[in-house]
């Protein structure tokens, strides 16, 4: 059994988490996409790896107990293991992390500087990870679904008609508690349209690097990168594997972790990806526990 839990990551910095490219490809840096939206992601690896460093940092030696470690062998299996192969023994970790997605993804519009753009998929992905029990508004392809007073929004690529919330299909309901979203620029658009939109939406820069002595490209160092725009949420599930010991639990786990020690929400500064020295990658990140059907009834 595992105690279930959710974060939320509020992006404050254009977030780059990806790959270098080669020349092949016109060294473009090109950030993780979910596989059916195209939309960006955080791999799970990368915010496991950005919580363990941070706990290392902050209370060194607790990493360990919560994401593995070497395991040394007991009395018993001295005479049998050598120290060698002792150090190949590892623990398993007792919190376990998977992506993050999209779930509001700023755009500019001519005519309507900001508007925060989801799709169902997204927005069910969330529901699952959070245990929301409204049901995911839906709409027919063509069109969209937005909070906005107008019967069209101009993208780059043309006019999007949009259709008004109503009370089966309120979009303000999806507003994450806590952020500061104008619950009156929400627009949801249909999954085939939200990568052609999410393309748009992603910050791109072109960085070189120039000769000592003269302004000039030095060689071949000359590259582009892109990332979710400042101001990008999205949501990833973890769980703490449940354990007789009172040191595993989910209060001791965010202690431990460095966040604030208020008993639903938890919040902290941290930096994910790559870039961070040039003003990426800094994030607000609050870790919610899952309620359950129980303490809802409380």
């Amino acid at each position: 059994m595992y105690h279930k839990a959710y974060g939320i990551i509020e992006t404050l910095a254009p977030l780059h988490v990806g790959a270098s490219a080669g020349e092949e490809t016109g060294n473009l840096n090109l950030i993780f996409r979910d596989q059916f939206t195209q939309t960006g992601i955080i791999p799970g690896s990368s915010i496991r790896g950005r919580f363990r460093a941070n706990m290392r940092q902050s209370n060194q030696g607790a990493e360990n107990t919560w994401y593995g470690h070497e395991a040394e062998a007991d009395k018993e299996q001295k005479s049998e293991i050598n120290e060698e192969q002792s150090k190949d023994r590892t623990t398993e970790a007792l919190v376990k992390f998977e992506y993050a997605s999209v779930v509001w993804l700023p755009v500019f519009c001519p005519g309507q500087p900001v508007v925060w753009v989801t799709c169902p998929r997204l927005l069910k992905r969330y529901k699952q990870i959070s245990g929301k029990t409204d049901p995911v508004p839906t709409l027919g392809a063509g069109t969209a679904l937005s909070t906005l007073s107008r019967p069209y929004l101009f993208f780059n690529l043309g006019f999007l008609k949009l259709k008004k919330e109503s009370k089966e299909s309120k979009l303000s309901s999806w507003v994450i508690p806590g952020l500061e979203l104008e619950s009156d620029k929400l627009v949801m658009v249909h999954d085939r349209d939200i990568s052609m939109i999410h393309e748009m939406a992603l910050y791109r820069q072109t960085r070189v690097a120039l000769e000592k002595d003269q302004k000039k490209v030095a060689g071949t160092s000359f590259f582009s990168v892109e990332a979710l725009p400042e101001g990008s949420i999205l949501v990833f599930p973890l769980a703490l594997k449940e354990s007789k010991n009172d040191a595993s639990s989910w209060q001791a786990f965010m202690k431990d972790a460095g966040f604030a020690n208020d008993k639903k929400t938890k919040s902290k500064e941290l930096y994910f990806g790559g870039l961070e020295s040039i003003g990426f990658g800094r994030t607000n990140v609050t870790v919610q526990s899952v309620q359950t059907t129980g303490d809802r009834n409380q």
